[in-house]
């Protein structure tokens, strides 16, 4: 039997384990991200190991999330970035140089390689053929020291793409009608892998965006063959001799495939308060719209951006919205300059916002009370934004344009027809906003401002916990609703700081009753429903309720990332063995849990439920490395024996 391209790849990278599906492995990672939001807790992680410079092929650190610098804590942070950077042997791209996974597809991504990032979205290079994976900031340390990466061998999900798309349809439709068909939770362990006739006629960028939002499907990752398409877009940047051919083997299997005739396809728009919650542009049409914003991880590359300019050519944005456009790059941002576009969106009367992932994260650009926002970017759940009240639509940049435009959703079929505009034969090329280490960096000063900490220090594991259901809490619970984003990004290095602010749009009571549950000696414990720890890949979502006492997570399910970061960090990641008994549980009853060691080697468990006489068989959602791991209070103490 012939193999997928994901196979391939993880074949040439493999270290230890066997390649079949359901089996732990551990690979080779040849290039590592971090974004400053993550990347300071990361870079503090390795310089713990005392390992001078890093081990792996590449290793970038990007400015791209904590920009608008309110208080000395961000300029310090990016200042600790710079210098550690050049003190480790990394690559640092600047803030104003654009959004970590679009500089990354522009100037670095090659395919046949492996990249984790400290970023959930990582896996939009899937659409360079690169295998990309987010992960929580220790593995990514762990990665540059040269430490294999470890993930359960995935099942592969064939999306085969046949027909053409109609005038007004995009890539950001395709990965909309995939999140329509698979959803946000439920495909742990999984990969999309596309191909079919129609694969040829998407663009690197196009690619890009279905892979970017992969993510929110909760895969592993995402990717696409690499073919003719991409060697055009790595000869346009200047990298055409860092391209392979790599395409599935014609008598390869899919686990799964899931067909969609792109010829049938119609805009699509994700309903508040979940990306999978997806419904037809047409059915929503004349709504009336508050605020549009244009750009994002997702669709911020030249192309999208050069199709949002002929839909505003001439025309002026309706007075009840406020249009905002944040280019994804530096190099995006000089094309829109030099070949009229920026010009168009000014007289448009567009905000023209920084490179930077911003609104997407809740750092600015929050809605008005109870408005309807549209946004290119890839989540919308309650609260993201930095408004709980408003009510987020994720569509395509040709939607979000022309209802920008006619201030009222508004489906672009038929409406616009933008398939004469291609991509550039030469992108504008400028890489003087990122700073290559020396070659001798051992006299370098690594800054510290007063907000940099160091990476928490936790004991072994307990044999005996107890202590109450501290929250208990429902389905798809996000990392955003576990650690705010926005305004509270700037204590990420500072982790008794950002502590104080865990579950804060939730219960802002949890933080102080669970360190007065800390400080006497209780353990923590979170009761969830399914899909606990969707959404960004932020280790701080483990950290800082471990801060707190967090022993353990029980849940019905709980996602890929968390679920490592959990182990990381030395918190039991629990499963109901009968989902029935979430209801068994309630906040506040007192539970217990014996011969914890013992319990964590056999893989299951026995929780008592004091307040109510019940016992709850419980399964640990761990490999047997993430084990020894728990057994120790985490991964850094493992690595210390």
């Amino acid at each position: 039997m012939g193999l997928t391209i994901c196979y391939k790849i993880l074949k040439d990278h493999l270290v230890e384990g066997k390649l079949e599906k359901g089996n732990p492995i551990s690979i080779r990672i040849d290039q590592t991200l971090t974004q400053d939001a993550t990347g300071t807790m990361a870079y503090l992680e390795f310089e713990s190991m005392n390992i001078d410079r890093v081990r792996n092929e590449l290793a970038v650190s990007y400015v791209d999330h904590n920009t608008v610098q309110v208080g000395f804590e961000n300029f310090d942070d990016h200042e600790y970035l710079r210098t550690v950077a050049a003190r480790k042997g990394v690559v640092f791209s600047r803030a104003g140089n654009g959004i970590c996974h679009q500089v990354q597809l522009e100037r670095f991504a090659l395919p046949g390689k492996t990249l984790i990032g400290s970023d959930s979205h990582t896996p939009t290079q899937g659409g360079l053929g690169e295998v990309a994976i987010g992960a929580g900031g220790l593995d990514v340390a762990l990665a540059m020291a040269g430490i294999p990466f470890s993930i359960i061998c995935p099942r592969v999900i064939g999306i085969k793409l046949t027909g053409h798309l109609r005038c007004g349809v995009s890539a950001k439709d395709v990965i909309l009608r995939v999140l329509e068909r698979f959803g946000v939770k439920g495909n742990v362990n999984s990969v999309f892998e596309y191909f079919g006739s129609a694969v040829k006629d998407l663009s690197v960028p196009e690619r890009a965006t279905i892979c970017n939002m992969g993510a929110e499907c909760g895969v592993t990752f995402s990717i696409f063959p690499s073919d003719e398409r991409t060697r055009e877009f790595l000869r346009a940047q200047g990298r055409e001799d860092g391209f392979v051919a790599i395409e599935a083997d014609p008598d390869a299997e899919y686990d799964e495939i899931f067909e969609i005739d792109l010829s049938e396809l119609e805009p699509l728009i994700a309903l508040p308060h979940s990306p999978g919650n997806i419904s037809r542009v047409s059915e929503l049409e004349g709504m009336g719209v508050n605020q549009v914003l244009i750009g994002s991880c997702t669709n911020s590359s030249y192309l999208d951006l050069k199709k949002v300019a002929r839909i505003l050519e001439g025309k002026t944005v309706a007075p009840t919205v406020s249009l905002g456009i944040a280019p994804g790059s530096r190099e995006v941002f000089e094309m829109i300059s030099q070949d009229g576009s920026l010009t168009t969106f000014i007289k448009a009367g567009a905000r023209i916002l920084e490179s930077a992932c911003g609104f997407c994260i809740g750092n600015h650009q929050s809605p008005g009370t109870d408005s309807v926002s549209l946004r290119t970017n890839n989540r919308n759940f309650e609260g993201r934004s930095g408004t709980k009240s408003a009510k987020v639509y994720l569509v395509s940049p040709e939607t979000a344009a022309l209802s920008a435009i006619k201030g009222v959703i508004t489906s672009p079929l038929g409406r616009v027809n933008l398939s004469d505009i291609e991509l550039p034969e030469r992108y504008y090329v400028n890489d003087d906003m990122l700073i290559f280490p020396p070659s001798d960096s051992s006299a370098v000063e690594i800054k510290r401002g007063p907000n940099i900490g160091e990476p928490p220090k936790s004991s072994p594991m307990e044999d005996h916990l107890e202590g109450p259901c501290t929250i208990k809490l429902g389905d798809k619970i996000t990392t955003d609703h576990i650690m705010p984003a926005g305004a509270r990004l700037k204590y990420r290095s500072n982790i008794p700081a950002y502590s104080s602010y865990v579950f804060e749009g939730v219960d802002p009571t949890f933080s102080k009753r669970a360190s007065e549950l800390r400080d006497s000696g209780k353990a923590v414990f979170i009761v969830a429903g399914s899909s606990y720890g969707q959404g960004s890949s932020r280790e701080h979502a483990a950290i800082c309720p471990k801060y707190l006492g967090l022993k353990a997570v029980i849940a019905k399910s709980i996602e890929r990332i968390h679920q490592a970061n959990l182990c990381n960090f030395g918190i039991l990641p629990l499963l109901f063995e009968n989902e029935d008994d979430y209801e068994k549980i309630g906040e506040g009853d007192e539970l217990v849990i014996e011969g914890v060691i013992s319990s964590i080697e056999k893989g299951r468990f026995v929780l008592h439920d004091k307040s109510r006489g019940e016992d709850i068989n419980l399964i640990l959602f761990a490999s047997e490395e993430q084990k020894k791991m728990l057994i120790k209070g985490g991964r850094l103490n493992l690595l210390k024996d």
